[in-house]
């Protein structure tokens, strides 16, 4: 027996003091000039940013920092349809009611009478993207998402269509290839050129491996940064004095010590 959908979200929520609130931040007459002053445009990068700081809380384990975080990530969303509200595109609950109608649809096998080993959601996706007349499998792939998320998002679509390496051995030639070419580039465009596609091919790599490119990399820096400052830590004060051998002893040290 299959579930019934959610129902229609009301206005009758706890959201609606923080609502308030943005209202009365952005009242033209009695509201607080920087909020009125600003836009979409104006806004989106603190948007982008509170979202990291959501992801950042997670990788810390601070949940009384998640919770503050995502009450920031939250404003951002109430700011967003506050001023569509102004301008008479939509209201607050045309996004509910918006994500409520996409997540009963993307998930038939739990709302609907779909068999659960039927289900695909990638194959929804690309039935929403062809009913808005998105004919290509790279359509509606963010440009603002970071680089290494966005390459691979581009070759799952480009997989999807079966145009993929057949292993990661192919995906490692690729890269042997690619790092001949930048080793042998001429000027500072084709290096330009030759690192980026460097890049992609190892993410094309990691990707075959089922590994998360973004998350993978963030997690590496985090980890070069913590060993960097556990070297500085251990030279006490002459760590730019040392030479790159005995900064080298530092890092083995390090790594010994903090492995993995």
């Amino acid at each position: 027996m299959s579930r019934k959908p959610p129902a229609e979200p009301s206005n009758n929520f706890d959201i609606m003091p923080l609502v308030n609130i943005m209202r009365q931040l952005r009242d033209p007459d009695n509201g607080c000039p920087w909020d009125v002053a600003q836009n979409f445009s104006t806004i989106a990068p603190y948007t982008i940013e509170e979202a990291y700081e959501v992801e950042d809380a997670i990788a810390q384990g601070d949940m009384n920092e998640l919770k503050n975080e995502l009450g920031d990530l939250l404003l951002q969303i109430i700011f967003h349809s506050q001023m569509a509200d102004e301008a008479g595109s939509f209201a607050l609950n045309d996004v509910i009611t918006a994500i409520c109608d996409k997540m009963t649809r993307r998930h038939p096998h739990v709302f609907g009478e779909a068999d659960k080993k039927d289900w695909d959601w990638e194959e929804l996706k690309t039935e929403e993207r062809g009913a808005k007349g998105q004919n290509s499998a790279m359509d509606d792939i963010a440009l603002s998402l970071p680089a290494a998320m966005r390459a691979q998002k581009i070759q799952k679509r480009a997989a999807k269509t079966g145009f993929d390496w057949p292993d990661a051995a192919s995906c490692a030639e690729k890269i042997a290839e690619e790092q001949r070419e930048l080793f042998e580039a001429k000027n500072a465009a084709e290096q330009h050129e030759e690192a980026g596609d460097l890049l992609f091919a190892a993410i094309n790599l990691v990707r075959h491996y089922k590994v998360d490119a973004e998350t993978a990399l963030r997690d590496a820096n985090r980890k070069f940064e913590r060993r960097f400052r556990a070297m500085e830590d251990m030279a006490d004060g002459r760590f730019n004095a040392l030479t790159l051998d005995e900064k080298e002893e530092l890092w083995q040290a390090v790594k010994l010590k903090q492995h993995p």
